[in-house]
């Protein structure tokens, strides 16, 4: 059974980096075929996906977050991070990550969640 299970700052202050961390247990993340996802849900609104890290240590991102946004991993604690840079308090949100089994941009696509994080931006 694949656990995954983020860690980060609860708030973050306008203008600084977030960064937060998905620690995946019950499969390693450079399994062929895994796609490992951050996702954001701001209060009130839909879902949104921020960009995954492929199991060769390729990244892809949002086209509206692309600016801001690095996804890196560190294959010795099978952990992945999330780096948003300058954040305002548009970027809070619960954020998630997940596991998908193809490239895929839905967050519907993912078949493992961690059980999210709130992120809150605010000085």
């Amino acid at each position: 059974q694949v656990q995954l299970q983020e860690l980060g700052p609860g708030l973050v202050k306008p203008s600084q980096t977030l960064t937060l961390t998905c620690t995946v247990s019950g499969g390693s993340i450079t399994t062929m075929f895994r796609y490992w996802s951050w996702i954001r849900q701001p209060p009130g609104k839909e879902m949104e996906w921020i960009g995954y890290i492929a199991y060769t240590g390729s990244t892809h991102y949002s086209p509206s977050l692309k600016s801001r946004t690095s996804i890196s991993r560190d294959t010795s604690k099978n952990q992945f991070t999330l780096q948003l840079s300058s954040v305002t308090p548009e970027d809070t949100a619960v954020y998630y990550c997940c596991r998908a089994l193809r490239p895929v941009e839905r967050p519907q696509d993912c078949d493992y969640w961690g059980q999210g994080t709130q992120v809150t931006v605010s000085s």
